[in-house]
This record gives C-alpha cells, structure tokens and sequence, in this order.
C-alpha cells in the first residue's frame, strides 16, 4: 500500500468490500485512521506491539501481539498493510463462525504448518495469561497443560498428537466450552 493518500483507489476499495464485511464508509474512515497512525502504510512487528500493548496496560501482551501480527501478515513480509489489517479485523469482527475459527486456528499454529501442536498450544495460552497478568506461579503452568491436555483430548479426533484445521473447526463448532478453554474472546456463534 505504501500511499500516503487519505482515500483508497476505487478498484481498491471495489475489491476490499468483497473480502471484508465493512461498508465502504467504514473502509474509508479505518484507512483514513490507519494512514494516520502509520503513514507509511504499514506497520512493523514493533508497532503493532506497541499498538497492542495499549488495549492491555495491565499485562505483558507483546508475546501474544507478535503471534497476532504473524496472523495478520499474510505475506510474511514482516509487516501489516492496510489490506491485510482491515481483512483480519473483518474475519474477527464481523466474520461467521467458520472465519472467527480460521482466524484463530492462524494465531495457534506458529509454524504455519497447517496443524497445532501441545508446545504451539502452550506458547499461544502462555501468552494469553501473560496479558491478563496471571501466569506468575507454577500452579499457572499446571492450569496450562491441564487446559493444552483437555483441548488435545477433545479435538485431537485421530490421536496424531496435533489438532489439524479440520479437527479445530469441527470440534469448537460442536462444543461450544472449547472456545472458552481456548481462552478465545471473539464473538462465536
């Protein structure tokens, strides 16, 4: 993206409303506060860390925000543009369950690999209680692998010791309290 401009082309904002579930006035204004924000057009790892850091004041959220960032940077160019920015908040914001879990399913599996493993798992729910300032005892890692074990033995379906996007979409779609488990605060219905 790149531009400074503070209006989209229009084949850019033609094709931003068939990606995203925003109306064209809410793709202007995010990109007009975007532009603002990062007037390069994009931001780096550091800067979404930072941006991320405020919606949490209370906790540690720069593990997670650099798990959240690598969902969003769907290029893996290391940084987060506009178009990649609005399509990951229409996924989480507005999008159906389908989409809400994809999206989820991308921040557990840092390898990209297309499957979460127990480490993966733990790393992303660590993370998690690192925000909400909670993961400062033992007892903590204890509630960690009971939840990763939990998970694990109801999405797991063929016990290859990781959990495909198959078995992820199924199982929180069938059974609701894994979301919860999961630590997931996205609206899911």
């Amino acid at each position: 993206m790149g531009s400074r401009s503070s209006a989209l082309k229009p084949e850019t904002m033609a094709d931003l409303r068939k990606q995203t579930e925003f109306t064209e006035k809410e793709i202007q204004d995010w990109y007009k506060d975007f532009i603002a924000d990062w007037p390069k057009g994009y931001m780096n790892v550091e800067e979404f860390e930072k941006m991320y850091a405020g919606f949490f004041p209370k906790g540690d959220a720069s593990k997670f925000a650099r798990h959240v960032f690598r969902a969003f940077d769907l290029n893996d160019d290391g940084h987060v543009d506009f178009r990649e920015f609005i399509c990951g908040f229409s996924a989480t914001l507005r999008g159906t369950t389908v989409q809400k879990l994809k999206w989820a399913f991308s921040i557990y599996d840092i390898d990209k690999n297309g499957f979460i493993s127990k480490g993966e798992m733990k790393d992303i729910i660590s993370a998690i209680h690192k925000i909400a300032g909670i993961m400062t005892q033992n007892e903590s890692e204890q509630a960690v692998q009971q939840k990763i074990d939990e998970v694990f033995r109801e999405m797991d379906k063929n016990h290859d010791e990781k959990i495909s996007l198959q078995e992820f979409i199924e199982s929180a779609s069938q059974d609701r309290s894994l979301i919860s488990v999961l630590e997931l605060n996205y609206d899911i219905q």
